[in-house]
């Protein structure tokens, strides 16, 4: 199964995406881009380029938005990125505060 069989996001690409993935995997030079905590640039091939804000947060297709990033850390981003979609997703509930009964005069 691929990772664009459930997502609507491959229409939305631009036309010219083809291209602007070339340009990417040559200005990171095939490597992925991410980095560890202590600053170290990860050693794996970038084989996914993707977008360091998604677009929906409101990133864009231009090339400054845009990085080469391996599998794992593609993985990783796109699950953390899951997460923060869906708690924007979820309507917030304002209870009104209650005291306990024995408080009540």
């Amino acid at each position: 199964m691929s990772g664009w069989s459930n997502s609507t996001r491959k229409q939305r690409l631009p036309r010219n995406w083809a291209a602007l993935r070339r340009r990417v995997i040559r200005r990171d030079g095939g490597q992925c881009t991410a980095r560890y905590s202590d600053g170290r640039r990860c050693e794996l091939p970038g084989v996914d380029v993707d977008h360091i804000i998604p677009d929906s947060l409101g990133g864009s297709d231009d090339m400054d938005n845009l990085a080469l990033i391996c599998t794992w850390h593609h993985a990783q981003k796109s699950s953390s990125e899951g997460g923060t979609a869906a708690a924007l997703k979820r309507k917030s509930i304002q209870r009104p505060t209650s005291t306990h009964p024995a408080l009540d005069d």
